[in-house]
């Protein structure tokens, strides 16, 4: 059983400004989480907030390529995936960011709710980053509740 989750957007705006969004501290919390313990880079070890849900996660930033790629683990060691985000500029003013979540095992009874879990994480994360960069949204993060 294929265990990755994929999801993809287009976002009307150029690679650099969905690159930078992601990676920046002053704008991660217009559409994502809370805070940034500080930019992302490749081998860095980021600590990530949801003030709202008084929610912590820590990254591990594996791979970074500017504009293109990053690609960071993330999880307790028993539950670690690996997310790709890539960013391929159609032209200067829209940008396919496609996210690939992997490392979700197959044989964990849960799987099908944990695979449409981080399906729809994605999906509401993507929404939120469209609104904060076409539309200068950023009141729709940390709209779900539990």
């Amino acid at each position: 059983m294929d265990t990755q989750v994929t999801t993809k957007f287009k976002i009307v705006k150029p690679s650099n400004d969905v690159f930078e969004a992601i990676v920046s501290p002053d704008k991660i919390g217009n559409f994502w989480f809370s805070t940034s313990s500080e930019r992302w880079g490749q081998g860095k070890t980021i600590t990530l907030k949801y003030e709202e849900y008084a929610a912590e996660v820590m990254i591990t930033v594996l791979e970074m390529v500017e504009n293109k790629k990053i690609a960071f683990s993330w999880g307790s060691n028993d539950e670690e995936t690996m997310v790709t985000i890539l960013l391929e500029e159609v032209d200067e003013t829209n940008t396919i960011i496609e996210v690939n979540e992997k490392g979700l095992k197959a044989d964990d009874p849960e799987i099908i709710n944990k695979m449409i879990g981080q399906k729809e994480g994605w999906v509401y994360t993507l929404t939120c980053l469209k609104g904060y960069l076409e539309n200068g949204v950023h009141t729709l993060r940390a709209s779900i509740l539990f």
